[in-house]
């Protein structure tokens, strides 16, 4: 194999592995927003949950007398 030939193998490669490298990178964007609405749905929900359990605690009072 001449040098030439061993270079453009090389420089194949390198071509090979950077458009790994940006699949890789488009994925893992895709899968920070994806966690990060994931988040904020739970976020939301943890919330909406704590609101209930607080009109409940005030209703529990309001029936004991408190």
């Amino acid at each position: 194999m001449t040098t030439e030939e061993k270079l453009e193998r090389l420089t194949d490669r390198v071509d090979a592995i950077a458009q790994s490298v940006e699949l890789l990178t488009a994925l893992h964007r895709d899968l920070e927003k994806e966690t990060a609405s994931r988040f904020a749905e739970t976020l939301q929900f943890i919330n909406r949950l704590a609101h209930v359990a607080e009109a409940h605690e005030q209703r529990i009072d309001g029936l004991e007398g408190k």
